[in-house]
């Protein structure tokens, strides 16, 4: 995997660096800005990038915004954002840039960097065109769309949460301690109660679950 950092924290680019390669993962190219981070891409034409939300000169939304550039530009490049906090209207103008056709996308907060084993599945996944979306973002967005939701279950939830992480039945199962068949049975539930076409693939269910929850 060939992949491009935006990161202006330097000691935090300089570790994503050594992590990945210590992975056996190609960092071609580390930028501190946002434009800087874009010409790497277009030299290098990485599998994937990771982008800080917030870099020079104004450090509001200058990764954030590259990244959807990225996405315009270069589709089938996989996009995991990562920010310090969770900001929910960041997360859900990504989602709205999620198409079936584009790259894998993910958001994650900067703490779950700390789990190695996590945070590089998560870049695989968003590589091979998965999604990886943070559990705490999840959770925020569910708690603030509550209201609007037809009641699931405590058991449903979780569910969700893993699904829109980009989980598999059989990781849903393995993380929950139970069958596969029980995973089935509540993934058939929540697409019912969401009022959302059954699916055929991961992939395929994940743009479902992302699409329901980014409006």
């Amino acid at each position: 995997m060939r992949v491009v950092i935006a990161e202006d924290a330097v000691l935090l680019r300089e570790g994503l660096t050594l992590l990945l390669e210590e992975a056996g993962i190609d960092v071609v190219a580390a930028a501190g800005d946002a434009e800087t981070f874009l010409r790497a891409v277009d030299t290098h034409h990485p599998d994937a990038v990771i982008v800080d939300v917030r870099m020079p000169p104004t450090f509001t939304d200058e990764g954030l915004r590259a990244a959807l550039l990225l996405r315009r530009q270069q589709p089938g490049v996989g996009v995991l954002v990562l920010s310090q906090y969770v900001e929910e209207r960041y997360a859900k103008e990504l989602l709205t840039h999620r198409s079936e056709g584009a790259g894998g996308l993910g958001y994650l907060l900067k703490d779950r960097i700390g789990n190695i084993d996590e945070f590089l599945d998560a870049l695989r996944r968003v590589e091979t065109g998965g999604s990886a979306l943070d559990p705490e973002v999840v959770a925020q967005i569910l708690t603030r769309k509550e209201d609007r939701f037809v009641p699931l279950t405590a058991r449903e939830r979780e569910v969700l949460a893993l699904m829109a992480e980009g989980r598999s039945n059989v990781a849903i199962a393995e993380r929950l301690v139970v069958g596969t068949a029980a995973v089935e049975k509540h993934v058939r539930a929540i697409f019912d109660k969401l009022g959302l076409a059954p699916v055929d693939t991961d992939h395929r269910r994940v743009l479902a679950v992302l699409a329901h929850l980014s409006h």
